[in-house]
Parts: structure tokens; C-alpha cells; sequence
């Protein structure tokens, strides 16, 4: 059975939500970044958070990924509150979570294999040969198998986000994170971003959590939207609430981001 068929049978009956957030603060030198943040991710969608400079996105996305320690609030992975759990006990819930980060952040000097299996030998024991398979697997899921021995500068920027996501999807997580993933890319490249997050989480069943500014890409792909307005939530909502939604500060950023209105 595959792993995408094992995590289809598991979500089952499962909760809709996938991470419940509670109440999370967060400062730096005495600063609030974050306010007393609460919102739901839903398992199997694409949830999309958005929000200006300084709303808290990053901040956020370090205390999701427990990075960072909050100062009080909860993270529920799964219904378990990973926020007061200790180094150890968390490493079960980290490999929950996939990252592909800004402008997929690829090792320059490594080979699309090497950048590929680079997880797998940080935490993995996998023979040479069970590597090799589970790398070629993902690079072939993903349409670039034909680029395993290459660099990353011998790769378009598109190519560079597939390989970005081979190397998340490798360690099978169940929540894939994407930190504005078609920052850097042309209008083209940017529509064809968006295509392979929702063909991934499709295929593989997994939750995406996709950090955007791009508001196109908002429209495209997102089911859940949740905006961040100077470290509170603002709203929570589907992708056809917020487009109706009252909220003022709603209401400014979309008229800010110059996008017209599906």
C-alpha cells in the first residue's frame, strides 16, 4: 500500500481539523508579534494565510513548526498540544510536517539527488539502495526525475520548486508548508506553482499550509484563507467568504493587492 493510500485510511472518520490553534502569543523584547492568535487548519485542503509585512505570518509559521518556543497558547497537531512538549517528544510531530521554503532554498553544490536524499540522511537509516529508490520515486511523482544528477543552477525556477517539493514529500509528512512559494517567479511559473501544490496534495492526500502574498494564487488555490492584521486573526473563512467578507481590513487588502475579483 502506498503511503498516500495508509494516510487516506487513517483520515478516515478522522477530525476535520488538522492543527488547532488556541490563543498563541508571542514576543520579542518585550514586543507582542503575536496577540492571542486562534484558527483551525483543515486536513486535506489548502489553507492559505495572509497578511501585510509585520502581521505575524513568519512569526507564526516558526511557533507552528516549533522553532520557536510561544509564550503561552496551544498548538493541537492530531489533538495533542505540542507547545509544552520537550525536544524528544516532539520529534514525532515534526515529521508530521514537510517544509518547502522561499525561493526552495536548494544546496547549490549538491546534485538534485544529493538535495533529494539530504533529509533521509539526516534522519533516516536507509540502505544506499533504499535511498536512491525513495529519491527517485519522489522526483518522479513530481515530473523532474530526468534532473537527478544535475545542479540547481542548471534548473528554470519552476524545476527548482519541484525538486523544492520532491524533497519535503521524501519524508512522506502529512502537512506540507510552503513559504511564499512563488515569490522570485514569473506570472507563468507563479500558475504553474500553484497547479503543482494542488496536484501534490491531491495526489500524496496530504495538508497544505501555503504562507502567500500573492493574492492570485489566494484565488487559485486556496479552500480555508486566514488573515493576520498586526499579530491578531483577523478572519478565518473560505476563499468565496473573504471575497464577500464585510471586514474592513479584509476589504483593504484586497483592494491593496490590485487583484481583480474572481
Amino acid at each position: 500500500m502506498s503511503a498516500a493510500a495508509e494516510r487516506d485510511g487513517r483520515a478516515q472518520g478522522a477530525d476535520p481539523v488538522h492543527v488547532r490553534v488556541v490563543d498563541l502569543v508571542k514576543s520579542y523584547g518585550g514586543t507582542p508579534i503575536l496577540k492571542g492568535v486562534t484558527f483551525d487548519l483543515y486536513r486535506g485542503v489548502t489553507n492559505v494565510i495572509i497578511g501585510a509585512s509585520g502581521s505575524g505570518k513568519t512569526v507564526f509559521l516558526r511557533q507552528l513548526i516549533r522553532l520557536e518556543q510561544p509564550d503561552s497558547g496551544r498548538i493541537e497537531v492530531d489533538g495533542v498540544d505540542i507547545v509544552p512538549l520537550g525536544e524528544l517528544e516532539l520529534t514525532p510531530f515534526r515529521r508530521k510536517f514537510g517544509m518547502v521554503f522561499q525561493m526552495s532554498a536548494l544546496f547549490d553544490s549538491m546534485t538534485v539527488f544529493d538535495n533529494v536524499a539530504f533529509p533521509l540522511r539526516e534522519h533516516g537509516k536507509l540502505s544506499r539502495k533504499q535511498m536512491r529508490e525513495k529519491v527517485e520515486e519522489s522526483l518522479e511523482a513530481l515530473g523532474v526525475a530526468h534532473a537527478i544528477d544535475r545542479l540547481p543552477s542548471e534548473l528554470s525556477g519552476g524545476m527548482k520548486k519541484r525538486v523544492a517539493v520532491a524533497r519535503a514529500l521524501v519524508m512522506e509528512p502529512e502537512i506540507l508548508i510552503y513559504d511564499e512559494p512563488t515569490t522570485g517567479l514569473d506570472p507563468i511559473t507563479s500558475r504553474t506553482v500553484d497547479e503543482l501544490i494542488e496536484s501534490t496534495r491531491e495526489r500524496f492526500g496530504i495538508t497544505s499550509v501555503v504562507i502567500s502574498h500573492d493574492m492570485e494564487s489566494v484565488f487559485s488555490i486556496g479552500h480555508r484563507v486566514t488573515l493576520l492584521y498586526k499579530g491578531r486573526m483577523e478572519v478565518s473563512v473560505t476563499r468565496d467568504e473573504l471575497i464577500r467578507s464585510d471586514n474592513v481590513h479584509v476589504k483593504e487588502f484586497l483592494q491593496a493587492s490590485g487583484v481583480r475579483m474572481p
